[in-house]
């Protein structure tokens, strides 16, 4: 008998084998992939030297999450590399926005907005560590008082106005182009949210990418599992709870309705999860192309992340895409986000042939092929784009739930990120993580803090499992006190 199963080798589901691994008890992970990592997966497609993120790619959670930061991935030999600049928002005919690392710098390209960037960021800046508590905590807590007191002033005005105090275009773009990391409706307190955590993060600890693609954190991961006695198996489909060995504690890594499949639910606790809604889609692109991305503005080439959205780029014609798509109405200029990896991992380009990354957001279960939409966007703004490209590949949001079941629809948030959701993930239950099945625990991105790559979720549930364990609790306690603080609490 093992102590814990972990189904599942996401983010989440290898932040919880490591958490439970790390508290002394035996740890056997199921993948049904062939790869570890789910959303960390990292392959060549076009070309043997040249390495794809076929999820996440850029990772601004990575420093500043309290389980990632416990990784070390520098002591593995993974760095996270920063491009000059966090992100860059071309706009039509005009110089485009860039969000430097260097706040000053950004602000003295923002003209008349300068100095009202620098309102809105600067008190985050100084809080961050309070509001990333607050953002990755289990939102079943006393909230950091800190924390609500500079987001009480901030996020109404992001809630209730594209672009909220800003005036110009430019600084409009910026914010408006992070709000819709949340994948929804725009503007919403959602949206806002992300807006002011990812936003403020760019001036910090910045938007990096991990040394040779997302995989090798998901191989850190592994590594450590492993060297504490787990065990990872890999190609092995879970159908039903009893095709995994005799254990103590289950936690699964996966979607809502995936749980709904595999694990016989009482009908109380199946009536409320059926309530749980999944949001828009992403349709992915990947190409291969040689040389840099002739973007019009050259400066846009310093960012290794680039939002497109809209005719023009604008805030309200990214809002009216985001909202359209939100609601399952299709728009002929989505909102991209394009991520050039080389831009801050110069070895990700071999022989002059780089990986482009992106995603744009679509209704949630569009068939469409991406890369029309996809390349018209890159055209627009970087003209030549398709004369770089060698390869190409596209996947409709439809296929991306084949590719990775928890990606309902193409959903990469496992959940729409409305108000609600985000407070209530899966089910508004004081315990989300717990399921009614005696030892058996929720840990994917659909329970809170919700989606990004921070191991939060797997965290939070594994550490919620250990507390029905009093035995394993208190190893965990011992090993704690003998020096791995970085996760107490």
């Amino acid at each position: 008998m093992t102590d814990a199963v972990v189904v599942g080798s996401g983010p989440n589901g290898l932040a919880a084998a490591l958490t439970l691994a790390r508290a002394g008890l035996r740890v056997e992970v199921f993948e049904a992939h062939e790869r570890i990592g789910g959303g960390l997966r990292t392959e060549p497609l076009f070309d043997s030297e040249v390495l794809h993120d076929i999820c996440a790619a850029v990772h601004p959670m990575a420093p500043v999450s309290p389980f990632m930061r416990s990784l070390d991935l520098e002591a593995h030999g993974v760095p996270l590399l920063h491009s000059p600049a966090a992100y860059a928002h071309p706009l039509k005919g005009r110089p485009a926005a860039v969000a430097w690392r260097d706040l000053d710098a950004t602000c003295a390209e923002l003209g008349g907005d300068g100095r009202r960037w620098r309102r809105l960021m600067l008190p985050l800046m100084e809080r961050s560590a309070d509001v990333v508590e607050l953002m990755l905590s289990t939102q079943r807590t006393s909230p950091n008082p800190r924390a609500l007191a500079v987001l009480a002033t901030r996020l109404p005005a992001q809630a209730l106005r594209v672009g909220g105090d800003l005036r110009t275009e430019a600084a409009r773009a910026l914010l408006t182009g992070v709000a819709a990391h949340g994948i929804g409706r725009l503007p919403s307190p959602a949206s806002a949210a992300v807006a002011l955590l990812l936003g403020h993060l760019a001036h910090t600890t910045g938007w990096p990418v991990p040394q040779g693609g997302s995989r090798a954190v998901a191989d850190v991961m592994a590594t450590q599992i492993q060297r504490l006695g787990g065990r990872i198996h890999t190609g092995v489909r879970v159908d039903s709870l009893q095709d995994l060995p005799t254990r103590r504690l289950t936690l699964l890594d996966i979607s809502p309705r995936e749980l709904a499949r595999i694990a016989p639910l009482p009908d109380r606790y199946l009536r409320t999860l059926s309530r749980y809604r999944y949001g828009p889609g992403a349709a992915k692109a990947d190409f291969l192309v040689e040389g840099a991305i002739p973007w019009a503005d050259p400066r846009v080439s310093r960012a290794a992340t680039v939002h497109l959205g809209g005719a023009h780029g604008t805030a309200p014609e990214l809002a009216h895409a985001e909202t359209a798509t939100a609601r399952g109405r299709s728009t002929p200029h989505p909102y991209v986000i394009v991520v050039d990896p080389a831009a801050a991992d110069p070895a990700r380009a071999v022989r002059g042939r780089r990986p482009v990354w992106a995603y744009a957001h679509v209704p949630h279960g569009d068939t469409r092929d991406p890369l029309p939409m996809i390349r018209a966007a890159l055209e627009s703004h970087a003209p030549g784009f398709t004369d770089t490209v060698i390869a190409e590949r596209g996947m409709p949001a439809a296929r991306l739930g084949t590719y990775n079941p928890n990606y309902v629809g193409g959903d990469i948030a496992s959940g729409a990120m409305t108000l609600w959701q985000t407070l209530a993930r899966p089910v508004p239950h004081w315990n989300p993580y717990r399921t009614p099945l005696p030892g058996t625990w929720l840990c994917s991105s659909a329970t809170p803090p919700g989606p990004s790559v921070h191991g939060m979720c797997g965290y939070h549930a594994a550490r919620a499992a250990l507390a029905t364990w009093p035995e394993a609790a208190r190893a965990a306690a011992v090993r704690l006190g003998q020096g791995d603080r970085t996760l107490e609490g």
